[in-house]
């Protein structure tokens, strides 16, 4: 896929050379986090993070098989992973240290939950990626008679308002942190001290195989179990921002 499928400024795009992703830059400041979907209260609270790089659109099954061949690494545990017609729909069936392990062979990281969620929503609070409205019409999800995973690059006016594909929908997306129910309240507070142990790891954005509409809002917290792979679970990458 070429940047100029993106429409986003060239300026603002990062390529990734060792697995070809591409990344947007999400600049430093604050933004609104949490909502009613957070599952701790509804109040939205100010965050402020600094800027960093995060992915265009979710890993994809060519990209990973890249990194199975590249690395002899397991291969995700499905048939058509390296179906060359769902070469460019997101990767599942990885757990969240197959993802680890994907990041670190590609010189990146998966991203907090928080700056997952800024890349989603972007600095307004709004409830999806597109607004404050559920349309399922702009997201992947389970209203689909060929129901499944799409393209990465489907679903353009869904985007988020850093133009990033898929914040919503096609599949659950891992992040780096531990899950804590009570984290977002201590982030209220301004105490944003991310966990340092848990059992499951934090899922963001919503599958195609759900139609709820509170599970693809963009404060929407899910876990699982880091070790375990599931046939809507994948990821997409972040980046530090370059040192000059």
């Amino acid at each position: 896929m070429r940047n100029a499928d993106f429409q986003i400024p060239p300026e603002s795009l990062l390529e990734n050379e060792a697995d070809g992703s591409w990344l947007a830059h999400i600049p430093a400041g604050e933004f609104l986090a949490g909502g009613a979907a957070d599952g701790k209260g509804s109040d939205s609270f100010m965050v402020t993070l600094p800027g960093y790089y995060l992915g265009l659109y979710p890993v994809t099954n060519a990209q990973y098989r890249r990194f199975v061949e590249s690395a002899s690494y397991p291969p995700p545990e499905n048939s058509f992973w390296h179906a060359p017609e769902k070469s460019d729909h997101p990767v599942t069936h990885v757990s969240w240290v197959d993802a680890y392990s994907y990041c670190v062979w590609a010189g990146l990281r998966l991203p907090t939950e928080l700056e997952w969620e800024k890349g989603a929503r972007g600095t307004d609070g709004r409830k999806y990626p597109w607004g404050n409205d559920w349309n399922p019409l702009l997201c992947r999800n389970s209203g689909y008679p060929d129901s499944g995973t799409t393209l990465v690059t489907a679903y353009p006016d869904g985007r988020s308002p850093y133009g990033l594909y898929h914040m919503a929908g096609n599949i659950w997306q891992w992040c780096s942190d531990w899950y804590d129910a009570e984290v977002y309240q201590r982030y209220r507070r301004g105490d944003l001290k991310r966990p340092g142990s848990g059992q499951h790891r934090v899922l963001r954005g919503g599958a195609w195989n759900y139609d709820y509409p509170g599970f693809f809002q963009c404060s929407n917290r899910f876990a699982n179990d880091p070790l375990l792979r599931y046939p809507n679970c994948g990821f997409r990458v972040a980046a530090e921002e370059p040192t000059t």
